[in-house]
């Protein structure tokens, strides 16, 4: 079963990459086809606190509540013809140009995160929209980390990883687990590979 379509380009919304969904890859990329099983599901069943404390962090950007000003976009749909990727971006503020990606509580700047603020970027620029600065803000500890812009070793990088995302065949695929990822993934109980 492939997980998601081909990886050429399509004028249908079967090819595209859900952007929330690049660092969970990054994190594991059996962890896609795991959270594919769970959809149906209410996500009371399988979040575990540090899931459900970031759910409820981002509540203000899924409602449109963190801010009543104009100049302020929150949960904005964006979406990237040329990477063929979806998804939202948690703030952006027109007026100085910055895009900034909340999480519950950050410890270390993954790269996960990082590709996942690049999506957002990337699809901001190709709806023509000017980026002056990429953060990363940590909510636990209102900690703001500034993220350099993607360089052209990022970019490839970036596409490589959307390749492996629509050519990932859970199947046929083969990786080594790390028990760090595996003793805080919400998905360990499913997973054949987890070394916990």
């Amino acid at each position: 079963m492939r997980l998601l379509l081909n990886d050429k380009p399509s004028n249908t919304t079967d090819n595209l990459i859900q952007i929330s969904t690049i660092n969970d890859f990054i994190f594991c990329p059996y962890s896609l086809y795991l959270h594919s099983v769970y959809d149906s599901f209410s996500s009371q069943l399988y979040h575990q606190l540090p899931q459900t404390s970031g759910k409820l962090a981002h509540k203000t950007i899924d409602t449109s509540t963190f801010s009543t000003r104009k100049k302020i976009f929150q949960g904005m749909p964006v979406m990237s013809e040329k990477y063929q990727i979806i998804g939202k971006i948690d703030i952006y503020d027109s007026e100085k140009k910055i895009l900034t990606e909340r999480k519950k509580n950050i410890k270390k700047i993954y790269d996960g995160y990082r590709y996942q603020l690049y999506a957002q970027y990337l699809c901001l620029l190709e709806a023509g929209y000017q980026v002056s600065r990429l953060i990363l803000y940590s909510l636990s500890d209102n900690k703001k980390y500034d993220v350099p812009f993607p360089t052209e070793e990022d970019i490839n990088t970036f596409s490589e990883i959307l390749a492996k995302i629509r050519s990932f065949d859970p199947a046929e695929s083969h990786f080594a687990p790390n028990k760090n990822k595996c003793t805080y993934c919400i998905y360990r109980s499913l997973c054949s590979y987890h070394l916990c």
